[in-house]
């Protein structure tokens, strides 16, 4: 039998999809074949520090996204790159944990999801499943995804840029007559619709603004767009394959947080989405070609919105979508004849290739 890779999966983190990235890690850990896989996990809290945990028992309530936390010891670790071998320290006596042969960086929002953490293994030459530095960051700030993709000439919703404590902030008149009456306000760099507000009048726009700039220095202020909400899956590096095509359809005001994390009730997931042949073709071909404009690698889950007129806009991009058990990603290509297991399997064979 061939050696086991030494698989860590890191979860948590200081962004404010702490808790969705712990749930990710759960169904990862699941997922993982311990025939192939000897797993570490390795929790980040709220303070930064970073925590070995036991992957057999290492969250307290698991199902529930308010209340889910990981279990802390007194284990505490720090990772130096290039230092003992590619293996996390002990801080209380220096003594080097196992190897790592490769991350799986299940976190999710800045310090996670934008290059950050990416940049600290490739620095200890480990290699990292899914996107790189410079296409993490690219994919994390919505406002650098937007201006390449209308450099490739792929299609994407009008937005105008705000900026904290700017005094070039357009107000809801100005932006209303660029945008339209129907305008989202949100972070530029942050993911699960974390500070994502619809608005429709000036009190909610002010309202709104101060909202996102509480997660982030530059804002968004994007046209709404009247129409569906479509999700495809990419896997791959150079040649990327996609899977079916699933539709979000809220019973909310939009695919808010809440209603991706919190209320089982907040939206319907049709899969596959009811869409004509022509439109599935167009959507995996601007997928695939979003994929390689932004230098991606590995995985992301490609959002659209299909107009009444069967126009497509790409929403964005994200590099390390969500793993729990109600994620699009992993449920996507479950119903494209690939299981979690399966899945994880070809991510990791992907990431080795280097």
């Amino acid at each position: 039998m061939s050696k086991k890779i030494n698989v860590a999966v890191l979860c948590g983190g200081q962004s404010a999809e702490h808790e969705i990235s712990l749930q990710s890690a759960n169904n990862i850990v699941s997922a993982l074949n311990t025939q192939k896989y000897d797993i570490q996990v390795i929790g980040i809290d709220k303070s930064g520090s970073w925590h070995k945990l036991n992957p057999n028992n290492f969250l307290v309530n698991a199902d529930d996204p308010k209340k889910i936390h990981f279990i802390k010891d007194n284990n505490q670790i720090f990772y130096s790159p290039n230092y003992y071998n590619k293996q996390t320290i002990n801080c209380s006596n220096y003594e080097p944990n196992p190897s790592i042969d490769i991350v799986i960086p299940a976190l999710h929002g800045p310090n996670g999801e934008d290059g950050t953490i990416q940049g600290l293994f490739q620095l200890a030459g480990l290699p990292v499943l899914g996107c790189g530095v410079l296409s993490s960051a690219m994919c994390m700030d919505k406002d650098i995804t937007k201006k390449i993709l209308t450099n490739k000439n792929i299609p994407v919703c009008d937005h105008i840029i705000a900026r904290k404590n700017s005094e070039q902030n357009p107000n809801f008149t100005e932006a209303a007559k660029q945008l339209g009456s129907t305008i989202f306000v949100k972070p530029a760099n942050m993911g699960s619709s974390v500070g994502v507000s619809k608005v429709t009048n000036e009190l909610e726009f002010n309202t709104a603004l101060n909202e996102a700039f509480k997660f982030d220095n530059k804002v968004l202020i994007e046209k709404g767009i009247e129409g569906r909400e479509l999700e495809i899956a990419v896997l791959g590096n150079l040649n990327p394959k996609t899977s079916i095509i699933g539709e979000v359809a809220p019973t909310l005001e939009f695919y808010s947080y809440e209603a991706k994390y919190i209320n089982s009730d907040g939206a319907h997931l049709i899969i596959p989405a009811e869409i004509s042949q022509s439109i599935k073709n167009e959507v995996a071909d601007l997928a695939k070609k979003a994929f390689l404009a932004l230098e991606c690698r590995g995985l992301a889950r490609c959002d659209f919105f299909l107009t009444h007129e069967n126009k497509l806009y790409i929403n964005e991009l994200n590099t390390f979508p969500g793993f729990t058990n109600i994620s699009q990603y992993p449920m996507l290509w479950e119903k494209s004849g690939l299981s979690n297991s399966q899945l994880m399997d070809e991510l990791i064979g992907l990431a080795l290739q280097g």
